[in-house]
């Protein structure tokens, strides 16, 4: 696969033009409406412009594939949630300061505003997004090239989240991890395209149901 143009400056590369096109085309008509034709016009380039850069379909799936991701993280940004760890300075137990009553602790608190809003800014601005992500998914349970190439790509999603459940105390960050993870995956596809579409949480409701959540996670069980 080859990248005609690439990012200059402020510029849109040639790559994303494309992909940026297919992402539309996904969410609009879904997988069988995803061509290579299809994507030209929509993204007003000339007739062989996607062939060119993405030969054959796998090509052109792994590439919005890659760039489904970029877009995610861009909403997501998980690199900026903030680390529960970092309120254990001064404790002589290490443990984090003790938030409101009944609340989380201070530095969960931090961490559950920002999934709060990031969550809540991915379901309100950018479902779309999710669309793509599903139409993606199921598409990958027909082509297992597709399946490899999809989970490796999602996996930049999973351990940042691992490294955010250690610094919150988790004694089990995988496992929490993955439950936080589900949490998220099933409030996204009720909102996007189930049942609760007509229904997305606030921002506060969200922040509501994240400190249930990591209580929940993180509070040791009775012995």
């Amino acid at each position: 696969m080859t990248t005609s143009t690439t990012r200059t400056g402020g510029a849109t590369s040639r790559a994303d033009l494309i992909t940026d096109a297919a992402l539309a085309l996904l969410a609009e008509r879904g997988m069988r409406g995803l061509t290579h034709r299809a994507v030209d016009e929509r993204a007003g380039i000339p007739q062989g412009s996607t062939s060119n850069y993405a030969r054959t379909r796998q090509a052109l799936l792994e590439a919005t594939v890659r760039r489904l991701a970029e877009r995610e993280a861009q909403v997501l940004a998980p690199g900026q949630l903030p680390m529960p760890g970092a309120s254990t300075e001064g404790r002589p137990d290490g443990e984090p300061d003790a938030g409101p009553a009944g609340g989380p602790p201070h530095g969960v608190a931090a961490l559950v505003g920002s999934l709060a809003s990031a969550l809540h800014r991915y379901l309100t601005r950018h479902p779309h997004l999710l669309i793509c992500r599903y139409e993606l998914a199921l598409e990958a349970t027909r082509r297992p090239e597709l399946r490899e190439f999809f989970d490796a790509t999602g996996g930049q999603f999973r351990e940042p989240l691992v490294a955010l459940m250690t610094a919150a105390g988790s004694a089990e960050p995988e496992r929490h991890a993955l439950s936080l993870v589900a949490w998220c995956e099933g409030l996204m596809f009720s909102c996007a395209a189930g049942s609760y579409h007509r229904s997305v949480p606030t921002e506060e409701e969200l922040r509501t149901g994240f400190a249930e959540l990591l209580r929940g996670l993180l509070t040791p069980p009775c012995e």
